[in-house]
C-alpha cells in the first residue's frame, strides 16, 4: 500500500509519543498487484476519487483524508479543531470519506448528505450534523438539515434517484478503511500518513507539517 504509519520523524518529540499513544500502527504492506487487482485501494481512488466531497482548498498541496460517523461522539468532539486547521492553514484538501458504521442512523445519516451534493449543500449539512446535539433519529436529522437550509424533501428524491452511486461510493469507502485496518471512527491519512483515532488541533498542525517535510523529500 502506499501509505505509512506516522511515526518517523516529528517536530516534537511530544507529538510523537501523543501519536503513538492514540494507536498508530504500521499500515499492511500490499504490492501493484493487489492494487491492480482492486482499483478501489489505489492512490486516486484514496485520494482522487471524483465522488467523494472535498472541503478546504481543493488545489491544497496535502490531502487529509477524514473517515467518519456521524453518530461518533469523537468525530463530532475534533471537527471544529480539525475544521480550523484546514481554514487557517488554506492548503489543505479535506476529503470526506462517510463510513456508517454505528448503525441505521449513521448510514441514513450519510446517505442523506451525500444526496445533498445535488444541490450544492454538502459542506452546510455535514457541519449540521456534526454540530447536532444528542442522538439522531431519521427525524433529528431531517429536522437538524431543513434548520440548516437545506431542502429535504429535494435531498430525499436525488438520494433514491442516486441510489446505485451513493452505495457504490460509501462501500468503496469501507473496503479502504478495511484496507488501512481502521477500527473505528474518525480515523485519518495525513498526506501518506496514517493516523487511527482523534487528536489535538496542534497535532494535525504538526502532521501536516510532517506530511509536507514527507512531499518534499520525496521529490528530490
Amino acid at each position: 500500500m502506499i501509505f505509512t504509519s506516522h511515526n518517523g520523524p516529528s517536530r516534537r518529540r511530544w507529538l510523537v509519543l501523543a501519536l503513538v499513544a492514540v494507536g498508530l500502527a504500521a499500515l499492511p504492506a500490499a504490492d501493484g498487484r493487489a492494487q491492480r487487482a482492486d482499483p478501489t485501494l489505489s492512490r486516486d481512488a484514496v485520494l482522487r476519487d471524483p465522488e467523494i466531497p472535498v472541503l478546504g482548498n481543493p488545489q491544497g498541496d496535502i490531502t487529509i483524508v477524514a473517515y467518519f460517523d456521524y453518530q461518533c461522539p469523537y468525530c463530532r468532539k475534533i471537527a471544529p479543531d480539525l475544521d480550523q486547521v484546514v481554514r487557517e492553514d488554506g492548503h489543505v484538501r479535506l476529503v470526506m470519506k462517510d463510513w456508517p458504521i454505528l448503525g441505521p442512523p449513521s448510514d441514513f445519516a450519510a446517505r442523506l448528505v451525500l444526496a445533498t451534493r445535488y444541490q450544492d449543500k454538502y459542506e452546510v449539512s455535514h457541519h449540521a450534523l456534526m454540530a447536532a446535539k444528542g442522538r439522531l433519529t431519521e427525524s433529528v436529522i431531517r429536522d437538524t438539515l431543513t434548520a440548516a437550509g437545506v431542502d429535504v424533501a429535494k435531498a430525499e428524491v436525488d438520494l433514491a434517484a442516486h441510489r446505485d452511486d451513493i452505495d457504490a461510493l460509501l462501500k468503496r469507502n469501507n473496503a479502504q478503511a478495511e484496507a488501512f485496518d481502521f477500527h473505528g471512527t474518525p480515523a485519518f491519512i495525513i498526506g501518506t500518513f496514517r493516523v487511527p483515532g482523534g487528536i489535538t488541533a496542534e497535532m494535525f498542525k504538526a502532521a501536516i507539517a510532517d506530511a509536507r517535510t514527507a512531499a518534499a523529500k520525496a521529490k528530490k
